[in-house]
């Protein structure tokens, strides 16, 4: 058996489009563009280039965007300081604090600084709330595509197996709730670094998102003939057989494509979809000003 290959730069490209849409009406509407700040707190290299990403991703979908750059340095103060200012400032409909921050400042307390209403990301702890009580203002943009990707390639859900690797506030957790949902209808099991058969219960996965944050975690004996295999991690690990002297891997090892009957490519796979529905979040956070 070999896995159908799930392409998130094609499923990203449409909803990008229909992004870009849609961002025309709303413009009509409020007589400007949609608008998306994205706050920035030192010079993390990865952090640089998926800022740069969603910049790009932007202007191809006529959405503004403002960037907001501090310091290494930067005190909790300083950027909820700078978090408030776009909170008040009634001409940017979505805003987001990229992460990682320095361990000098608690995540915890950025979420809950930010505006719920401009949290496009939706992290902050009413919007969990309400994406838990089934009545979502956001769904988190890496949970909201891979369930796109789900839908695009028509693998069911409804009376299946899920199971979900990792329990962050990010992806694990709202994974699994989405898959849950009235409409979605999966049974659900969150497995995480606690669960002690973890192998085994991988194996009875119709449907298996793996966001563990350990490279190549995932081997083909864990994963059930014919499964859905959605992989969330990105790393790069050291191959001096490339010409860069490194690769992009995931969490699941590129051997389970043999096993598996859908899989998501590293990278290629979930990544655009991420930007692609943090694009519809702030699109559709303009549109309620319509």
């Amino acid at each position: 058996m070999t896995a159908i290959r799930i392409d998130g730069k094609v499923v990203a490209q449409r909803r990008r489009e229909q992004c870009r849409v849609e961002a025309s009406r709303v413009a009509q509407s409020i007589g400007r563009a949609p608008a998306l700040a994205v706050v920035l707190v030192g010079d993390d290299p990865a952090s640089h280039v998926y800022v740069r990403n969603k910049h790009r991703a932007c202007a191809e979908a006529g959405v503004d965007t403002h960037d907001v750059r501090l310091p290494d340095s930067c005190s909790s103060r300083e950027l909820r300081a700078a978090v408030e200012r776009i909170n008040e400032d009634d001409t940017i409909d979505g805003l987001l604090v990229q992460l990682p921050v320095p361990d000098a400042i608690d995540p915890a307390e950025v979420r809950g600084w930010i505006d719920p209403s401009k949290d496009v990301d939706g992290l902050h702890p009413e919007n969990v709330g309400l994406l838990a009580s089934g009545t979502p203002r956001f769904v988190p943009c890496t949970p909201a595509g891979c369930l796109e990707l789900l839908r695009e390639y028509d693998i069911p859900t409804a009376g299946r197996e899920a199971v979900v690797i990792g329990r962050s506030l990010i992806v694990g957790r709202p994974m699994a709730t989405l898959l849950s949902t009235k409409g979605v209808d999966a049974t659900v099991t969150m497995g995480h670094s606690r669960s002690g058969n973890l192998k085994e219960i991988c194996q009875r996965a119709d449907i298996l998102v793996v966001a563990a944050g350990q490279a190549e975690m995932v081997e083909p004996d864990w994963v059930k003939p014919g499964a859905a295999v959605i992989d969330v991690g990105i790393h790069r690990i050291a191959d001096a057989s490339r010409p860069r002297g490194s690769r992009l891997v995931g969490d699941v090892a590129p051997a389970v494509g043999e096993v598996a009957g859908h899989l998501t490519p590293v990278p290629g796979g979930v990544g655009p979809m991420t930007i692609a529905m943090l694009l519809q979040n702030t699109v559709e956070a303009a549109g309620r000003k319509a």
